[in-house]
């Protein structure tokens, strides 16, 4: 048969007196979420390398204005690595006046 991936939880049950009698567990299927868990990551990696391999200049700005994507053809041409970039603001830093 085909392989299932199964969520599995599972809990103590007691008696009157407090003492554990036994273990209710239940099992949840998780074999699509995990498929589907998959694809979103390939789509997600795909969409990163063609960031980072762009033959044009990409960076990004989170909502407070520093930098938190550099991609190669911007680090080129402007002599600064993603590593030297992120978190960095990017006005204050990156435009000049």
């Amino acid at each position: 048969g085909m392989r299932r991936d199964i969520l599995l939880n599972a809990t103590s049950r007691c008696g009157a007196d407090g003492t554990a009698v036994g273990v209710i567990g239940v099992g949840q299927d998780i074999t699509e979420l995990r498929a589907l868990m998959r694809e979103s990551q390939l789509v997600a990696d795909d969409a990163q390398r063609l960031i980072d391999y762009a033959n044009a200049p990409i960076f990004g700005v989170d909502v407070h204005g520093r930098v938190n994507e550099w991609n190669r053809k911007a680090a080129a041409i402007t002599g600064f690595s993603k590593l030297e970039t992120i978190g960095r603001p990017f006005v204050k830093d990156f435009i000049d006046d």
